[in-house]
């Protein structure tokens, strides 16, 4: 049995980021959660689930367990933060928040080797800080993708002894041209219906860069005029869900900063865990007086694109597309944001179309931000099992509505040498404009 010297027993939750005992308190420990946790579903240990946790968290918060004990730490790193369970708890458990806290408690007081502190300096602080540096990395990938030099550094095999094999096995291919929060502004088609801003995001405007135009086309072709704003930054998810909360809240107030505006009618969003970190920006900035109130008001702004599609409804005719597709849904648009029915409306809607259902469809891809870098075997448990459902179904193209699920479903594709295109929905949206613009079907590419 591991235990903990006395020297560096901590005792309890302290801080501002302490998890509320009070949200801790509400779990009964029903079990209602334990069918929709895929760590549970996986393990089937009751320490893996949802009031596994939280029974974790009480005993932490009430001086049972020592705050640094080895099982507390790993369960708290082990969940996916997929927020299935808060979908489904009749109590109302806001399960993420008292998570996210658990986890800033445990940067706060445990010991991190020098090659962590490294990697969290490099990867939130300095890339995912400023867009303007995480952009100048990106193109230098984007070279490393496209020269010789990326076949002699898998031939040598020296990323598995630096980690990094699993990281450039993920990494998709990044686009030619990105899309940069400038200022540019996209007019609307047909009869003028509002303004909405576009959030860029990091990974969103770089490897899918196309999403971003695909999203501008459809939102213009509606009739809304797109801005995208300048000044904006990553939306400090993963700084977040990572225990790094302060570096977040600088996030969102340069973001806030930057988006609010009496002149907008939304901020659009097309990844869904971007989407449902700026919608939880009043919880982060809860206590700073400065930018409370201004959180609240940016936050009722907030969009999903298909969420907006919906509420304001589609004016431009769709096209035919003779495609047979299924949906995987993406944790933070499902569970943390509740948007479920609005994709399958939207893709309903598309003449000759035929959605498929899979199995599981809510259930985690292993994604999950950095969790398959992490956590690799139970990243690539769920992705085995989220590919045998989807292939199962015959469908022709998976589609899915964040990047995160995207990066990981085209790796576990490559992975099995399977041809099939995943797609953003906002792009089968925009195919089929392109089919009803050209009065015929749009052929379905292997890409």
């Amino acid at each position: 049995m591991v235990t903990i010297q006395e020297s560096a027993r901590v005792r309890g939750f302290s801080g501002r980021d302490a998890p509320s005992y009070d949200a801790i308190r509400k779990c009964v420990h029903c079990g209602f959660c334990l069918p929709s946790c895929p760590t549970y579903r996986i393990t089937w240990r009751e320490r893996s689930s949802p009031r596994g946790r939280i029974w974790l968290m009480k005993s932490v918060a009430e001086g049972r367990l020592d705050l640094l004990d080895p099982v507390f730490a790993e369960e708290m790193n082990l969940c996916l933060n997929c927020r299935a369970c808060e979908a489904v708890c009749p109590s109302g458990v806001h399960y993420g928040e008292i998570l996210e806290a658990s986890r800033a408690q445990l940067v706060q007081h445990q010991p991190r080797s020098p090659r962590e502190r490294l990697f969290r300096f490099v990867g939130f602080r300095l890339l995912l800080g400023d867009m303007r540096r995480f952009r100048a990395a990106n193109r230098l990938l984007r070279w490393y993708q496209r020269s010789p030099v990326r076949t002699l550094v898998r031939r040598s095999g020296m990323l598995r002894p630096l980690g990094l094999q699993r990281a450039e096995a993920l990494l998709p291919r990044l686009a030619d041209e990105f899309v940069v929060a400038d200022g540019r502004f996209y007019p609307a088609e047909n009869d003028r219906r509002g303004r909405v801003a576009l959030f860029v995001g990091c990974i969103m405007s770089t490897a899918y860069s196309h999403v971003h135009r695909a999203t501008i086309r459809v939102l213009t072709r509606n009739g809304f005029d797109v801005v995208l704003v300048s000044g904006q930054q990553c939306c400090g998810a993963l700084h977040v869900h990572s225990g790094e909360p302060q570096l977040g809240r600088q996030l969102a107030r340069r973001n806030i900063d930057a988006l609010e505006s009496p002149y907008l009618d939304a901020v659009i969003v097309n990844a869904a865990g971007c989407g449902a970190m700026l919608k939880e920006y009043p919880q982060l900035l809860r206590d700073d007086h400065g930018y409370a109130e201004r959180a609240r008001a940016f936050a009722a702004k907030v969009r999903d694109v298909l969420e907006f599609l919906v509420e304001r409804g589609l004016t431009a005719q769709l096209g035919p597309l003779p495609w047979t597709v299924t949906y995987q849904e993406p944790c933070h648009l499902a569970h943390a944001q509740r948007i479920t029915q609005q994709p399958r409306v939207l893709l309903r809607a598309i003449p000759e179309l035929r959605l498929v259902e899979m199995a599981e469809s809510a259930l985690c891809c292993g994604s999950a931000g950095i969790y398959n870098l992490l956590r690799p075997d139970m990243a690539s448990a769920l992705l085995a099992r989220k590919l045998d459902n989807a292939l199962a179904t015959g469908a022709e193209a998976i589609v899915s509505a964040n990047p995160g699920c995207m990066l990981q479903l085209e790796a576990g594709l490559r992975e099995r040498g399977v041809r099939l295109p995943v797609l953003h929905l906002v792009e089968v949206l925009d195919r089929a404009y392109q089919a009803s613009a050209a009065s015929s079907s749009v052929a379905l590419p292997l890409d």
